[in-house]
């Protein structure tokens, strides 16, 4: 099975959380990287999206091999952590 990559973003997907997978320059070679976050801008020439950490990512649009929109991160659950997923609480007097 063989899967078609592509990118399907453009500047209407403007403060959409995106993913792009592309070819970062590593030294001599190539290594493909994925990117998550909000996109912040979108042109003929780049992507810039705004990582969770704050930090800018541009990435050259001719070296972007895939991107799409994705749904918002999941919200982490404010507590303790102690109660598992699934697993009732004691209740027993």
């Amino acid at each position: 099975m063989r899967y078609r990559l592509e990118v399907r973003l453009s500047a209407a997907d403007l403060g959409s959380r995106v993913v792009i997978r592309w070819r970062r320059p590593a030294g001599d070679r190539d290594e493909i990287a994925d990117v998550v976050g909000v996109l912040a801008a979108a042109d003929s020439t780049s992507f810039t999206v705004r990582k969770a950490s704050g930090e800018l990512v541009t990435i050259p649009r001719d070296r972007a091999l895939a991107g799409k929109t994705v749904p918002a991160a999941p919200r982490r659950e404010q507590g303790t952590g102690t109660r598992r997923r699934g697993v009732a609480p004691d209740r027993s007097e």
